[in-house]
């Protein structure tokens, strides 16, 4: 079992990945990394990511980094589990830059709606915060739903009236 991730340990893993890196990527963070990096939890479990372009140079140093560091790694992102939301580059929140890589925040929409979808204790307490934090506005988060709902088809182990009722009862909490 790996020990916690905390923002110095994410923020090496950021040097350590910019080091690997031959040609310019973006790499977006979700998750605990985002609720770390904000200061909203101390640690996280893993590091999740999406790298644009995946690279073949990149993706093969993950698991020497994962190891050296001792840090768990996934390949996971809200568009795994959800459908990509429209505009959800353009939403994502820039962290900043080491060597040719460029680390975010994946958009706080598809996160949010994404761990409402899952719908755990802890993802739930961190849609709590996107709200509080004005990251993401109630209304505009359902119009988002409304606008992937056509799509949830596609992902066979999604309850769409379910997804529906938990955004509707998020939206509803947010301060």
């Amino acid at each position: 079992m790996r020990r916690p991730v905390d923002a110095a340990r994410i923020r090496e893993f950021m040097r350590a990945l910019a080091r690997e890196s031959r040609s310019p990527h973006r790499v977006y963070f979700t998750g605990g990394v985002t609720a770390v990096l904000m200061g909203w939890r101390s640690s996280t479990i893993d590091i999740d990511i999406k790298i644009e372009p995946e690279g073949e140079g990149l993706l093969r140093a993950i698991p020497e980094i994962k190891e050296k560091l001792g840090v768990n790694v996934e390949l996971a992102s809200p568009d795994h589990f959800i459908p990509e939301l429209e505009g959800w580059r353009d939403r994502s929140i820039p962290i900043g830059v080491e060597g040719s890589v460029e680390f975010a925040h994946y958009d706080p929409y598809a996160q949010a709606l994404a761990k409402i979808e899952r719908g755990h204790r802890q993802d739930l307490e961190d849609v709590g915060e996107l709200f509080a934090r004005g990251l993401v506005d109630p209304g505009r988060l359902q119009e988002h739903f409304r606008s992937i709902e056509p799509f949830l088809y596609r992902y066979p182990a999604v309850d769409p009236r379910a997804f529906r009722e938990a955004v509707r009862r998020a939206a509803e909490r947010a301060p």
